[in-house]
C-alpha cells in the first residue's frame, strides 16, 4: 500500500504510525548514529499490534501477566524507544530521545535490558532475541501449568528481521519452538530484502516460508503497509495452534524518496535534506522531536487502555490462596527459597560423613537431586547429552506439549539455542534455568552465554567434562582454552570445584545468585571427597581457601582447581616430605576471590613463599595470583596446558603433559 492510500484510507492509524517514524528519524538524524530504515519500515505493523492486540499497562511495566514483546533486529531500537514514549511509559522520556546513543541516555544503540523499562531482553546480536523469545515462550507454558491461566495467560510477540533468520541460532529457536508447540509464541519477520551488503538475494536464496512450516509453525502473510490486512494476520496468529511466523512484506525506510528500499537508509542517518522531504511525503510539518498533543494523547490511551485488564487479574491473583499468591510472587520476583540453604547444607553434612568418590558431573547430579524437590522454579535441561551431564533427577519429567508441568527440557543439539532460551526462561520470570553440554561447547553457546552476563541474568550453565581429563575423545573435545575464555568474561562466576561438597557449595551459589551467571566446569573422572569434616559456612563463596595448612617453616602454596587440587595435595605429601612446608589453596571461583578484600585475600596468599598454580588448561588466567598479590615472577610457575590435548586415557594424558604430583613438587624445588 502507498502513501497516498494509507493517508486516504486510514487517516487515524497513519497519524499513530507516522509519530513514530518521525521520532526515529529525528533521533538517528542527531546523533548522526543509528538504523532509521527499520522502524520507518515495520511503524504500520508496531502501530497495529499496540493498538489492537498487545496486553500491556505503560504504568506498570512489571505486571507479571503482560505479552513480552522482543525486538529481535535491535538495530532498529527506535521503533521500540518510539513506542515505550509515545504509549507513556515513565522511564521514556523525549529527553531520552533526544539523547539516542549518547553517553548516560537510557536509550543506547540497541536495546539494553535494565536500562529502560519495557526493555524485555538485550538484542542487537541477530537472532537472540528470537531464540530468548523461545525461552520466554516455554517459562509462559511452565507457569500457567503450575498456577492456571487465570493468573498466567499472555503471549509473546517477537519482530525479526533478515538478519535475524539468516543467523544459525534462528533455525536452533525455531526448531525447538515447533518441537515444543509453542502456541503463545508470535513472529513477526519485517521481510523487506535488505541488508547492509544491499538486496537479500546478494547472499541468501532461503525460502523462509517454508523453513518455518518445515519446523511445525503456521506461516501467514500480510501488506506490513496495509492496516487491515496486518491487523487479520494478527487475529489469525492469535487463534492458531502452533508457533506462527507472519511474513510482513515491507519498505525499508518507507515513505524516504531517495533512499526507501535500499541498503542506504539500513545504518545511517538520512540526511538533512531527505529527512525533510520525507517529512513532507508524509505531510508531516512539525520540526524535529515534535509530536502533536492530541496524537501524543492518543498513544497514551492506547498505553492506559490495558490496566482494566491488569486490574482484573489483579483481582483473580487475590483470589488465589495466600500460600499459592505468595509462592506465585516469590517465583516471578526471582527470590529465593530458603528452603536451599536448609537442603545444602544437609547434603553436605551427609556428603562430608559418606565421602565418596565420584566425578563432579556425578555430584551435580547428587546435589541437583536434593534441590529439585524443594526448589519448584527450577527448569533444567541439556543439548543432547542428559546421561553425560547427569542433569536430569528422577523427581522431574520432560516438559512437553503434553505435559507443561514437566521441568526437563531436551534442548537437542542446539548449544546456542539452549543459552539464549534459558536467558528468556529467567528473564520472564518464575523460572531458575540450568541447562547442559560438554564444557568445550561454551563455543557454540558464547553468544547467549556473553548476553547473560551483560544483562545480569544468572542462569546455570552446567558444563561437565571439563579438562583433558575425559581422555579418549581427544584434543576436539578437550578445553583448555575455555576456563580463561570464561574468567575473561565480565560478571561471570566460573566454577571448577574439587569435589562433592565443592560442587554443592557453587550450586548454592549459582541458584541463590541475583544478577550473575554462573559456569560449572565439571569432571568427567571420579575425584576424591577432599572436605571430611563438615562445616555449615560455604568456603567456596570466598573464591580460594586453605583447604591444607603448611607443616613447619611455609615455603611454598600451591594453589589449584577442580581435578588438580588432589595433584596439590598429593605433591604436598612429596615436599612436606622433604622438610619443604607447603600451604595448598583451592580456588574453585577466581572471581569471587577476587571480589575479597584485601586482608582476606593477603590471609591465603601472603607474600614470600614460592607460588606454583596447577590446572590442566592454559596459563592464562593465572598470572594475577602467580605474580601479583604479592607474588613474584623469579617465584611463580605453572603446571598446565601449553597448547592442546591428545586421545589417550586420562592417567595417560596426565603423565605425557606432565601434570602429576611429582611434577608440581619439581616445579617447586626449582623455585626455592
Amino acid at each position: 500500500m502507498d502513501i497516498a492510500t494509507l493517508r486516504a484510507n486510514h487517516p487515524d492509524h497513519w497519524k499513530l504510525a507516522t509519530a513514530i517514524r518521525a521520532l526515529a528519524m529525528d533521533a538517528v538524524q542527531a546523533a548522526n548514529s543509528g538504523h532509521p530504515g527499520m522502524p520507518m519500515g515495520m511503524a504500520d505493523v508496531a502501530t497495529v499490534l499496540y493498538r489492537n492486540h498487545l496486553k500491556f499497562d505503560a504504568s506498570a511495566p512489571h505486571w507479571a501477566d503482560r505479552d513480552r514483546f522482543i525486538l529481535s533486529a535491535g538495530h532498529g531500537s527506535m521503533l521500540l524507544y518510539a513506542l515505550l514514549y509515545l504509549t507513556g511509559y515513565e522511564q521514556a522520556t523525549l529527553d531520552q530521545i533526544k539523547s539516542f546513543r549518547q553517553w548516560g541516555s537510557r536509550m543506547a544503540g540497541h536495546p539494553e535490558y535494565g536500562h529502560l523499562e519495557g526493555i524485555e531482553t538485550t538484542t542487537g546480536p541477530l537472532g537472540q532475541g528470537i531464540a530468548t523469545s523461545v525461552g520466554m515462550a516455554i517459562a509462559e507454558k511452565s507457569l500457567k501449568a503450575r498456577f492456571g491461566a487465570k493468573v498466567v495467560d499472555h503471549k509473546i510477540w517477537v519482530i525479526v528481521g533478515d538478519g535475524c533468520l539468516m543467523e544459525g541460532i534462528s533455525q536452533e529457536a525455531i526448531g525447538l519452538a515447533g518441537k515444543q508447540q509453542l502456541d503463545n509464541l508470535i513472529v513477526l519477520w519485517d521481510n523487506n530484502n535488505i541488508t547492509i551488503d544491499g538486496r537479500v538475494t546478494v547472499s541468501d536464496i532461503t525460502d523462509q516460508r517454508k523453513r518455518f512450516e518445515a519446523s511445525g509453525w503456521t506461516v501467514l502473510a500480510c501488506d506490513g503497509h496495509d492496516p487491515d490486512d496486518i491487523d487479520r494476520a494478527l487475529t489469525a496468529a492469535k487463534k492458531a495452534k502452533g508457533p506462527v511466523m507472519i511474513d510482513c512484506k515491507t519498505i525499508i525506510g518507507f515513505g524516504a524518496p531517495t533512499k526507501a528500499d535500499s541498503y542506504a537508509v539500513h545504518g545511517s542517518a538520512l540526511g538533512e535534506k531527505e529527512l525533510a522531504a520525507t517529512k513532507e511525503a508524509y505531510g508531516w510539518p512539525y520540526g524535529p522531536f515534535e509530536i502533536p498533543a492530541e496524537i501524543k494523547a492518543e498513544w497514551e490511551e492506547i498505553g492506559a487502555r490495558g490496566a482494566a485488564a491488569r486490574a482484573e487479574w489483579e483481582e483473580r491473583l487475590d483470589a488465589l490462596s495466600a500460600t499459592k499468591k505468595a509462592e506465585f510472587e516469590r517465583q516471578m520476583d526471582h527470590v529465593v527459597s530458603k528452603k536451599l540453604a536448609t537442603a545444602i547444607r544437609a547434603f553436605k553434612k551427609a556428603q562430608s560423613e559418606a565421602a565418596p568418590k565420584v566425578a563432579t558431573r556425578k555430584a551435580s547430579e547428587m546435589v541437583l537431586a536434593a534441590v529439585n524437590p524443594v526448589i519448584p522454579e527450577i527448569v533444567g535441561g541439556s543439548a543432547d547429552l542428559t546421561g553425560s551431564n547427569l542433569t536430569k533427577t528422577p523427581d522431574i519429567t520432560d516438559f512437553t506439549p503434553e505435559d507443561r508441568k514437566g521441568r526437563y527440557i531436551r534442548y537437542g543439539i542446539r548449544e546456542h539455542g539452549m543459552a539464549a532460551a534459558m536467558n528468556g526462561l529467567y528473564l520472564h520470570g518464575g523460572v531458575r534455568p540450568y541447562g547442559g553440554t560438554f564444557f568445550c561447547f561454551t563455543d557454540y553457546a558464547r553468544g547467549a552465554m556473553r548476553l547473560s552476563a551483560l544483562m545480569g541474568v544468572p542462569v546455570v550453565y552446567v558444563m561437565t567434562h571439563d579438562s583433558i581429563g575425559l581422555g579418549e575423545d581427544g584434543p576436539t573435545h578437550q578445553p583448555v582454552e575455555h576456563l580463561a575464555i570464561c574468567r575473561a568474561t565480565p560478571n561471570t562466576w566460573m566454577f571448577r570445584p574439587a569435589d562433592v561438597i565443592e560442587t554443592a557449595e557453587a550450586w548454592e551459589l549459582a541458584l541463590s545468585s541475583e544478577k550473575t551467571p554462573s559456569v560449572l566446569a565439571l569432571s568427567r573422572q571420579n575425584l576424591p571427597t577432599l572436605r571430611k569434616t563438615h562445616s555449615n559456612a560455604n568456603l567456596t563463596a570466598k573464591g580460594a581457601y586453605v583447604i591444607e595448612e603448611a607443616a613447619g617453616k611455609r615455603q611454598a602454596i600451591l594453589m589449584a582447581t577442580g581435578s588438580e587440587v588432589e595433584i596439590a595435595l598429593k605433591a604436598r605429601d612429596i615436599l612436606q616430605a622433604q622438610a619443604i612446608g607447603t600451604r595448598v589453596v583451592s580456588m574453585p571461583c577466581m572471581e569471587l576471590f577476587a571480589a575479597q578484600d584485601e586482608a582476606y585475600r593477603r590471609r591465603i596468599l601472603p607474600p614470600g613463599a614460592v607460588r606454583v598454580a596447577v590446572e590442566a588448561a592454559v596459563r592464562q588466567p593465572w598470572d594475577r595470583w602467580l605474580l601479583g598479590e604479592r607474588g613474584s615472577e623469579r617465584k611463580a610457575g605453572f603446571v598446565g596446558m601449553e597448547g592442546f590435548g591428545a586421545s589417550a586415557p586420562a592417567e595417560r594424558l596426565y603423565q605425557e603433559f606432565g601434570i602429576t604430583p611429582e611434577a608440581v613438587a619439581q616445579k617447586v624445588v626449582s623455585l626455592l
